[in-house]
């Protein structure tokens, strides 16, 4: 049996995995093109704009031979910042690439639900023993 996970680096650490992709800085984040913020990876729009990032379908091979030479259950765990569009969208897609090679799969979303986090910038530092 092969476990896909995605998962937010934003709402906690990586579930156990037997390999895990953190995806934040490899492939540009989605949810900033006009019209997807509020979808998510299961949506065939992000889907889709997942795709079309150069890097992504090379990803999805290695991570296919990977789950097709495995012995024995396998999780892989794919992250992004919030969990909501490209790790999601990427778990999809691999799901259904396995699937179609008739693979058992199970597949867990685990933050897709959760709202998105918004970061902002630290608060400014200023040296101690110092007032003005």
């Amino acid at each position: 049996m092969i476990y896909l996970v995605s998962f937010g680096h934003l709402h906690g650490p990586p579930p156990q995995a037997d390999r895990v992709e953190d995806v934040r800085r490899r492939f540009r984040d989605p949810a900033r093109a006009a019209g997807i913020l509020d979808l998510d990876g299961f949506h065939p729009d992000v889907q889709t704009i997942v795709m079309d990032t150069p890097g992504v379908g090379t990803l999805l091979d290695n991570l296919a031979e990977y789950c097709l030479n495995a012995t024995g259950d396998v999780t892989v765990a794919i992250g992004c910042a919030g969990g909501r569009h490209r790790a999601a969208a990427l778990v999809e897609i691999l799901g259904k690439r396995l699937e179609d090679l008739e693979i058992d799969v199970d597949v867990d979303h685990r933050d897709v639900h959760l709202p998105r986090v918004l970061t902002s910038s630290p608060p400014h530092h200023r040296p101690h023993g110092r007032t003005r």
